[in-house]
């Protein structure tokens, strides 16, 4: 009986590990398909747009043999303009909603200085971003070279004088009449003629400056009201809340109508690369083009990682910088891996707050104002997106024109949506103030999903460096401000 047991006892021995593992087996199996399935739902977006640009440049290869008649490659895009069209639709009161919204929540008594000093920061940081964007496209030219343009795609813009473009600036930032700027731009026309009160014989010579204007939404005038409007609505407290709330609904109808619109992406996506493939003259210089337009974004947001914000960051606080960044790998990964701020947020506020013990009174406030206001990223991107298709179709920017251009992009970066893609939004805007062609957005999106992870990752970065800054720079306040808390909660204890 003995030896029969200790057989037993060997064979169950022998066999509880086998049970083990195909108990394990199964749970491992099965949490591993729902990593996948939980993977591909979180990136479920960014597949089906890249999936269907691949599957454009695949059909529009396909589809040049036949040598396409212009009527039949616009048949062909019309899903595509539809795209185009219902996101041009959105715009207008996206930003207006999304500003008002945003700048009426502003509490200016209880952020005081360090919302002032955030504030001055953010706008410091994305102008240098859009300058060195600006700077490397006008230096590098990805877009400059000899082919030529699609007669459907040809643009003829004329040209105005530095100082003529500087005062339509000022005259767009000031509409006279706001719903004319929802569909009209002020521009100065020039005049051989002799208008009433000057004289022939100084006409005939010179041109002469007159009012004019072109189509298209005034921007920046809108931009700057909403600004306004919702500054001046946010200190009427109590008195404001009807129309705060109202633009509060208004911003969350629009977000959610965005988040259904920005579904049909991959469809209109496929069609207009599909139609840009087909029309384009030269498909290995465009090969090359896209390259070098990616390595200048690539360049530009080094720079501004590894120059401009460890320089800002060493400047306030005579330390370290890079070892002030390697405290915050772990909310870099998780943007890269995300492409989003918003998501990142709570790694984000971990590695301020347990990493390097920054004050929560800055974390708490700075860093979700950072994620929908600070991006570094999205402006240099957009600057370098919007010389780059200038480029492309032979268009030389004036001094002028750049410093409508920066000022647009800053601005419009600063007001961006939190929403997936949200850089098309803010591209399609950029692209339209300025009076370039919207649909070359198609031929940009075949390298956006990996440039938007490196800007979102430029983003993060910038609003931790910016935590850094704003702490040392209002220690004091800090410091004067907890006895205060502390005498309070002794008293309530």
């Amino acid at each position: 009986m003995q030896p029969s047991s200790h057989r037993k006892s060997e064979l169950d021995s022998a066999t509880v590990p086998a049970l083990e593992e195909t108990r394990c087996e199964k749970p491992f199996s099965h949490q591993t398909g729902s990593n996948i399935m939980s993977f591909l739902k979180r990136n479920a977006f960014v597949l089906l747009t890249v999936a269907a640009v691949a599957l454009g440049i695949v059909l529009g290869f396909f589809l040049r043999r036949n040598k396409m008649s212009p009527r039949e490659i616009k048949y062909l895009s019309f899903p595509g303009e539809l795209l185009m069209r219902v996101l041009q639709m959105v715009v207008l009161p996206l930003i207006i909603s999304s500003l008002i919204s945003g700048m009426s929540s502003v509490n200016r008594k209880s952020y005081g200085r360090i919302g002032l000093r955030a504030f001055g920061y953010y706008l410091l940081t994305t102008l240098l971003a859009a300058f060195t964007g600006i700077v490397l496209a006008v230096t590098i030219q990805p877009g400059h070279s000899s082919r030529s343009i699609p007669v459907t795609a040809a643009v003829k813009v004329e040209v105005v004088e530095g100082p003529d473009a500087f005062l339509d600036l000022v005259r767009n930032m000031f509409p006279s009449n706001l719903v004319e700027a929802c569909f009209k731009k002020f521009k100065t026309v020039y005049s051989r003629g002799a208008p009433a009160g000057i004289n022939e014989a100084s006409a005939t010579n010179d041109t002469v400056a007159m009012p004019g204007s072109s189509d298209g939404v005034n921007t920046l005038g809108l931009l700057v009201f909403s600004v306004a409007f919702g500054y001046i609505l946010g200190s009427m407290e109590a008195e404001g809340k009807p129309v705060r709330d109202f633009f509060d609904c208004l911003n969350k109808a629009v977000m959610n109508l965005v988040n259904i619109v920005i579904w049909y992406t991959p469809v209109g996506m496929f069609f207009l690369v599909v139609g840009q493939v087909v029309e384009m003259t030269d498909v290995g210089e465009m090969g090359r083009e896209v390259a070098i337009y990616s390595l200048t974004v690539i360049a530009g947001l080094l720079i501004h990682c590894f120059f401009t914000l460890p320089l800002i960051y060493f400047a306030v606080t005579r330390r370290n910088p890079f070892r002030f960044m390697g405290g915050v790998l772990q909310a870099l990964a998780t943007a890269f891996g995300t492409s989003s701020s918003s998501a990142t947020l709570p790694v984000t506020l971990k590695c301020m707050e347990v990493n390097h013990n920054m004050d929560k009174q800055v974390t708490r406030f700075m860093l979700p104002t950072g994620a929908t206001m600070n991006m570094d990223g999205g402006a240099l991107y957009e600057a370098v997106a919007a010389l780059f298709v200038a480029q492309t179709h032979d268009m030389d920017f004036s001094l002028g024109q750049i410093i409508v251009l920066s000022l647009i992009v800053t601005v419009v970066s600063t007001g961006g949506a939190g929403i997936p893609q949200a850089g098309i939004v803010s591209l399609l805007i950029v692209l339209s103030s300025v009076g370039l062609p919207t649909e070359d957005i198609s031929i940009l999106l075949i390298v956006d999903w990996m440039l938007d992870r490196l800007r979102t990752a430029t983003n993060v970065l910038g609003d931790c460096i910016g935590v850094g800054v704003v702490q040392h720079l209002s220690r004091h306040d800090l410091q004067s401000s907890r006895p205060a808390e502390e005498d309070l909660h002794l008293q309530v204890s």
